[in-house]
């Protein structure tokens, strides 16, 4: 099992990284996560052919479970992870991947972001993402419960998901 995060917060070592790999590590306990925080690959991101830009994007297509999270910027997610899920072909390029899309924000007015926004660009991309989009709060998601409870309810899922759905190798 491959399990993967991507963070697409700004400030490194985030709030939004914690979040993040907590629920790999939550929804699929067996498998320790492959952790790329973006604001590492730096001005790699801005164009094609930077190496370990390329390395990463392939290790995503290769995952079965990625966790795709940013903090809510503007109403959606950053740009830091636009320009990393433009290195993707579209249709193809997350085909057999079970994405789940994580957001965190200051509070309940961007609830709907991670569905909204973040989930049909990587329905876009091939995408399969059965399961719904997770939204935290920056400040409280953990202690709050929310982070537990989505995994608690959504592990069987993604594990039947994530072995079911075919990779494209």
């Amino acid at each position: 099992m491959t399990v993967t995060v991507v963070v697409g917060n700004p400030k490194p070592a985030s709030r939004t990284l914690s979040a993040a790999v907590t629920l790999a590590k939550a929804v699929r306990p067996d498998a320790e996560p492959t952790v790329f925080d973006l604001v590492d690959f730096g001005a790699g991101l801005l164009g094609w052919g930077d190496p370990a830009v390329a390395a990463a994007a392939r290790t995503v297509a290769d995952s079965e479970l990625v966790v795709f999270a940013s903090p809510t910027f503007k109403a959606t997610y950053t740009g830091l992870l636009k320009l990393f899920l433009e290195q993707f072909e579209g249709g193809t390029g997350l085909a057999g991947v079970l994405a789940v899309p994580l957001m965190l924000g200051a509070g309940p007015a961007h609830a709907l972001a991670p569905d909204l926004l973040l989930k049909p660009v990587l329905v876009e991309l091939g995408a399969t993402t059965a399961l719904p989009g997770l939204y935290l709060s920056d400040r409280t998601f953990g202690e709050d419960g929310v982070l537990a409870a989505y995994a608690e309810r959504w592990r069987p899922v993604a594990h039947a998901l994530s072995t079911a759905v075919p990779h494209s190798q």
